[in-house]
């Protein structure tokens, strides 16, 4: 149960099969609002995972990215780069998405997946690669983190 819709969190361990589909945990597709008619958005992620949207929460980031300047350079390598993978994914009866080979490749996923629920959308990693980055993340200067947290309630 999540106390809001569209929100996730927690991990999960998975696999990928041999079709490219992954199981969406059944908690996060109970979290899932009725208006994403049980379809989520697949994309790159800034690390080299596999974001997965629901689809409303893609419609925001849509919406920004219309806002920015075509005549931009940067403003349209930055929307190329976001836009270009995204594809949409209805999860099927036994609750899977398919994922693209090109995300696949992209984020070194192999049969065993790591799923993680990071608030308004999922990421879902090759479990080496996560614990790579997660050790190099908690080499961040902590004093980053203790300014951010004066931001939240935590």
């Amino acid at each position: 149960m999540t106390l809001s819709p569209n929100t996730f969190t927690g991990e999960y361990s998975y696999s990928l099969d041999s079709k490219g589909r992954v199981n969406i945990p059944a908690r996060y597709r109970q979290a899932l609002s009725n208006d994403n008619k049980n379809t989520f958005i697949t994309t790159r992620g800034q690390d080299a995972c596999v974001w997965v949207y629901p689809m409303i929460e893609w419609k925001k980031i849509e919406t920004e990215l219309r806002k920015l300047s075509s005549v931009s350079g940067t403003h349209r390598t930055f929307i190329r780069q976001i836009s270009r993978s995204a594809s949409p994914s209805t999860y099927d009866k036994q609750g899977r998405i398919k994922i693209n080979p090109s995300l696949i490749s992209y984020a070194g996923l192999e049969k065993d997946v790591l799923i993680v629920g990071v608030v308004n959308k999922i990421e879902i990693w090759n479990p080496e690669i996560e614990a790579e980055v997660y050790k190099k993340n908690m080499e961040l200067d902590p004093n980053e983190f203790n300014e951010l947290s004066t931001k939240i309630v935590i």
